[in-house]
């Protein structure tokens, strides 16, 4: 079931036959749209050039006379992309009209399902970390082993984003998808064998294999919310689908202390709750993996935009992945970008990762209340994230949008900094939403932000290269903030953060 999708259709007048050449005149109507009349006067309007009078075409010449008006932002790309006059066509179309183009209600379920499944992976990637010391005394490892279980995660994304990158270009979404699924489904069952106290190495594999799982993950928000979404729904998309990372991060600080208390003088009761969070993740990786094979579809059966249609129809022989990497590291912005992603998304990491042993450094025995503090900051991120995508959708400014956001996490990171030791818990709930909102809220920015100033090499590749440079930044943050925080204070690993948050804002502003 579709819907024409008004703004970008290839629709005509009654009575005018296809054409191949359109004349753009000046106005606020789309490329490849006929206005039949010329309302309040000669305004601009877009002319098909057969089968019209000569009154149009005189008016039409008029108009040509004045000063353009500027067209709508999410009308750009298809400016860029759409034929002008009547020597050119669109590129992949020769000798045919525009495509067709509408919006399928499947895209729905293709985003809902993806948030799921990336839920779910994050909520493996923190679940070790929330409870740090109840893992370090059930498998007997020091904090430096567990911390790896969520570096690991990051690790293994570096040298396995390209490879991804290139089965995503080349081989398609529906592939990827299924084996971020697949992937993320097999490593929570092998945990479920993990749970014996000498089996650590067991439940280092399974994690090993989610982390694998995430390299097939991270990288489609951008090329799902592209390939099945409208002009005015792909920032908005992208944010869904970041989101659904971000849920399952805040699920993993919430539930973990509520499944699997520090009852370390217990083994056999601290064994069986680790085996019912392990058992039922599993169960739902299981469900949504069945649910990616039957329901997730390559691409729509229509484009949603003719800028898409025109990347569909263009010959796969002129892209070429190497050409493509070599093209974003000579674009200056898309480095600068690169680097400032990296160290707000990595900064992000690590304060999650190192979280309870934060709080717990300060507020003994309060596993529950790290979580809480978790969850807080997450799900301020979430609603940060959905703010921002809105506002991109709405507004289309990038650049001074990701400048004020990357000054606020910065703002929030100093104030969580030195309220942290104050003793009152609700001053670290406040403060922890302050800092989630604004440093999970760039996430969503910094995807949409790439694909804008990166046009048009493919999204999977900009946004797999941001998240490998949040992996690099992630792992050595992670590293140092915790032998920081080991050897001194919390206090001094996050004034470690705070100073390369600063540095980025100066790169942001360049």
């Amino acid at each position: 079931m579709v819907k024409l999708n008004d703004e970008e259709g290839a629709a005509m007048a009654p009575g005018h036959q296809p054409t191949n050449g359109y004349l753009l005149v000046p106005g606020g109507e789309p490329p490849g749209k006929v206005s039949a009349e010329l309302q309040n006067g000669p305004k601009a309007v877009c002319l098909t050039l057969n089968g019209v009078s000569r009154d149009s075409l005189a008016a039409a010449a008029e108009a040509l006379c004045r000063p353009q008006t500027p067209l709508a932002p999410e009308e750009e790309t298809q400016t860029r992309l759409l034929p002008t006059g009547p020597g050119e066509e669109t590129p992949g179309t020769e000798g045919s009209p525009a495509p067709q183009t509408a919006l399928s209600a499947r895209r729905f379920v293709v985003l809902l399902i993806f948030s799921l499944y990336s839920l779910v992976n994050a909520f493996q990637w923190i679940q070790y970390s929330v409870i740090s010391n109840v893992f370090e005394g059930f498998y007997g490892v020091s904090s430096l082993h567990i911390d790896w279980l969520s570096m690991v995660y990051m690790l293994a994304y570096v040298p396995l984003i390209f490879p991804a990158t290139w089965l995503l270009d080349t081989r398609g979404l529906r592939l990827t998808a299924l084996l971020g699924s697949g992937l993320n489904c097999l490593g929570a069952w092998v945990k479920c064998a993990s749970v014996q106290q000498h089996l650590f190495w067991v439940t280092m594999l399974g994690q090993c294999l989610c982390s694998v799982a995430q390299v097939f993950i991270l990288g489609l928000p951008s090329r799902i919310a592209s390939v099945w979404f409208g002009p005015k729904e792909v920032s908005t998309a992208c944010a869904t689908a970041v989101l659904g990372n971000q849920l399952g991060a805040a699920i993993g600080f919430l539930l973990p202390p509520v499944l699997v208390p520090n009852t370390q003088n217990n083994t056999d009761l601290l064994a069986c709750n680790i085996s019912t969070m392990f058992y039922g993740t599993s169960s739902v990786a299981t469900f949504l993996c069945f649910l990616t094979i039957i329901a997730f579809k390559e691409k729509p059966q229509y484009p949603p935009s003719q800028a898409q249609a025109v990347l569909q129809n263009s010959p796969p022989a002129k892209y070429s992945y190497k050409k493509s990497i070599r093209n974003l590291f000579r674009n200056v912005p898309f480095v600068l970008l690169l680097i400032t992603y990296g160290i707000i998304t990595g900064a992000f990491y690590s304060v999650s990762t190192l979280l309870n042993q934060m709080i717990l450094t300060y507020y003994k025995g309060e596993e529950v209340s790290a979580g809480k503090i978790g969850l807080t900051l997450v799900v301020a991120g979430m609603v940060g994230s959905i703010l921002c995508g809105f506002w991109l959708d709405y507004t289309k400014i990038y650049k001074q949008t990701t400048l004020i956001v990357y000054i606020l996490s910065f703002l929030g990171m100093v104030i969580f900094t030195f309220t942290l030791d104050l003793g009152y818990g609700i001053v670290v709930f406040v403060t922890g939403g302050v800092l989630g909102f604004f440093m999970t809220g760039y996430l969503p920015l910094g995807f949409e932000f790439a694909v804008e100033i990166t046009y048009p090499e493919s999204e999977g590749t900009s946004s797999g290269l941001l998240n490998a440079a949040a992996q690099i930044f992630g792992i050595l943050f992670t590293l140092a903030q915790g032998k920081l925080t080991t050897d001194y204070s919390p206090k001094a690993g996050n004034i470690f953060l705070c100073v390369w948050l600063f540095l980025g804002i100066i790169l942001t502003g360049k």
